[in-house]
């Protein structure tokens, strides 16, 4: 009997606050379904046949970590809405004689009963749509579709025994929350007001300051390498510094409007200004927090989207020519030799097989070191300091090549002294010193910078800059760079293009690649001679496989992202009307009208509703550089694309912030005005 009361009382809790936690529990099962779904397919034996599949379920084997993480995090934020809504009641039913120990079961069989309802209702819509899921990826990577359908039990487990533990959590942290109150607290907790906060000019002064630093760093990288490192410490910058102005301001701002009596002593300003102060930390910590998702969902979604329409841009970025032959070999006796000039024979015999002509070809010896460039010298050992943040951006790719090369290459007649080079720089970097040293020896003099040099690929799959040196005679750079006791790569670059299809550049590639094979053999294991060829047409299937797994996870964060942006929407203006009810029943009887509250809820909800967004709109504009410099390591380099799609994401994401802020609040009004429904 006892033991029915308290599930009969735990059942009613949930239908008496109904507004609150259905979407609780509808969020619930969206955070299920989502993990249930990205299990399921990293999990699937689909993508073990489909080219690209295996990096497709490396990016959702990811996306599975961050989906643990955030649904803890964000479950544990919005179930304090839930308990300081319920804690009146606790309250009194812990006057009426409940202890916290019958209250504690009672929360028990409520957490267990929610438990049950959204892990059945969350993996029966994980299992539903699971196989359309995998059909959309399998659409992307350009696959088959398999219509055959299962349901993964593996997937079931993990998601059953993470959100058995989130729950549990759950459980816990509420426990300790009445453990540590009493009844008259429980009673009271819908009305304790919050002191404003201690300091709010050097709060409000120290995040504009932070801010901005954040701001500048991310304007002011030009490094992709250093975008890299950056990128996350400009992330937590601009995360502590939007709390600490949306704390502070929404304080600041609130003094500002009642200290101006011709805005503040107005019907519809007076009561919505007066809720903000009293709540002020809170107002502003929900702010910050839906502020941040915004910005998160616009950088994931505009990032991924832009990454994979320009998907086969970035491809042809990476492989310019249909194929692509390295020959790396130890000496410049090699680099001239038979080998070399067999495997070029070989590609063009197989070409010219099968009928085709190579065309667009380049070729060309070149030597590749690494190095830190201090003032105008390559130190080729790099000093311990390196490791550090601020070093990591000088350190750069070397190549050394012929003038003669160049000129053949370039279609150009420039002439060197034996002590002077000419220098191409990558990266949008620029070398401006008149002179160059490379390691030890002596200073060569740099004649001019060039504007451009032939694109052999290797510049788009570094994260460094790349400094291509033009001598006037190459085996005599390479023999005294070789005198310093460093090593160069020495390769010859062999790439061109055919007028095939790519099922017909992919059979050619395995025939090349056999023929290779053999010269590689015949050259003997520990000769220094390898050989390394590159296609388009069969590393397509690997780039886009790359990119629709970060479109595709990119889409699926960003939906969680946004239902999680709109939950703590929802929450903050129906807490705020429970809140608000009692002062717009008094402000009622004194003679407010319907509509004058209507008109109150306006000037409150748009006083502070906008601001999250326009703010994450500021956040993204000047996240845009680092965001480019960062796309610049998968090679995208359509600035028009990304300017578009970001542009595109923002205006998009903004239409359905707007209906969100028009359907809460309703919900707001709903809350405040039922007082006048009940009295009519």
């Amino acid at each position: 009997m006892k033991n029915g009361l308290y599930t009969k009382l735990a059942w009613t809790g949930i239908q008496k606050n109904r507004k609150l936690y259905l979407p609780y529990m509808l969020t619930c099962i969206g955070m299920v379904m989502m993990c249930y779904i990205v299990s399921f397919l990293k999990y699937s034996p689909v993508f073990g046949s489909l080219p690209g599949g295996d990096t497709v379920q490396a990016f959702l084997n990811m996306g599975f970590g961050v989906m643990c993480v955030f649904s803890l995090l964000f479950l544990f934020y919005t179930n304090s809405f839930l308990i300081r809504r319920r804690k009146k009641e606790f309250g009194l039913y812990n006057i009426l004689g409940m202890g916290k120990k019958n209250l504690a079961l009672v929360l028990g069989i409520e957490t267990l009963l929610i438990a049950l309802i959204t892990l059945a209702a969350g993996l029966f819509c994980g299992i539903l749509f699971s196989k359309l899921a995998e059909l959309g990826i399998v659409k992307i990577l350009g696959g088959t579709a398999d219509f055959s359908f299962h349901i993964d039990l593996q997937s079931i487990r993990d998601t059953l025994l993470l959100f058995v533990v989130i729950y549990t959590l759950l459980y816990l942290n509420t426990l300790r929350q009445l453990h540590l109150t009493n009844p008259i607290e429980l009673l009271h907790s819908e009305n304790a007001g919050e002191k404003p906060p201690k300091g709010n000019a050097l709060v409000a002064i120290f995040g504009a300051v932070l801010l901005i630093a954040a701001y500048v760093l991310a304007v002011s990288i030009e490094d992709p390498i250093a975008a890299m490192i950056w990128f996350f410490v400009a992330v937590i910058m601009v995360i502590i510094a939007t709390y600490l102005l949306f704390i502070s301001g929404s304080v600041t701002i609130c003094r500002l409007l009642q200290k101006n009596k011709k805005y503040y002593y107005k019907t519809n300003h007076f009561i919505s200004v007066s809720s903000m102060r009293y709540r002020m930390k809170r107002n502003g910590a929900g702010l910050a927090s839906i502020c941040i998702l915004c910005t998160m969902v616009l950088v994931m979604v505009s990032s991924t989207v832009c990454l994979y329409i320009g998907k086969e841009d970035s491809l042809r970025m990476r492989f310019p020519r249909n194929y692509n032959l390295n020959v790396s070999v130890e000496s410049l006796d090699m680099l001239h030799g038979e080998p070399v000039r067999q495997s070029l024979d070989a590609l063009d015999s197989i070409c010219e097989n099968h009928g085709y002509a190579p065309t667009n070809v380049l070729s060309y010896p070149t030597a590749a070191f690494a190095g830190l460039i201090q003032n105008d010298r390559i130190l080729l050992e790099v000093p311990e300091s390196v490791n550090q943040l601020m070093d990591i951006e000088n350190l750069w790719q070397f190549f050394i090549i012929s003038l003669e090369d160049y000129n053949r290459l370039m279609g150009a007649s420039e002439t060197l002294a034996e002590d002077e080079v000419m220098v191409y720089v990558t990266k949008d970097q620029t070398y401006d010193a008149p002179t160059l040293t490379i390691g030890t020896g002596e200073p060569l003099q740099v004649k001019k910078q060039a504007e451009s040099f032939v694109d052999n690929g290797v510049d788009a799959m570094q994260v460094i800059a790349s400094l291509y040196i033009i001598v006037p005679d190459f085996d005599a750079a390479v023999t005294a760079f070789s005198e310093q006791q460093t090593p160069a790569e020495l390769n010859y670059i062999y790439a061109f293009d055919l007028s095939c299809s790519d099922d017909a550049q992919i059979a050619l590639q395995q025939e090349m690649d056999a023929a290779l094979s053999e010269i590689e053999t015949q050259a003997g294991e520990g000769s220094g001679f390898s050989l390394l060829l590159e296609g388009v047409a069969s590393e397509r299937s690997f780039f886009y496989g790359m990119y629709g797994g970060l479109f595709f996870l990119g889409i699926l964060l960003g939906i969680v992202f946004i239902f999680a942006a709109v939950l703590i929407i929802y929450y903050k203006q129906v807490s705020e009307g429970y809140e608000d009810q009692s002062r717009f029943e008094i402000m009622q009887k004194v003679g407010m009208t319907g509509r004058e509250i209507r008109r109150s809820i306006n000037s409150q909800v748009l006083t502070v509703f906008f601001l999250p967004l326009i703010m994450a709109g500021v956040h993204l504009g000047f996240a845009f550089p680092l965001i480019r410099k960062l796309l610049l390591i998968f090679s995208l380099t359509n600035f028009k694309l990304l300017i578009l799609v970001t542009v595109c994401c923002y205006l998009i994401f903004a239409l359905f912030y707007v209906l969100v802020y028009r359907a809460t609040s309703r919900a707001y009004y709903s809350i405040v005005s039922a007082g006048e429904r009940d009295q009519a």
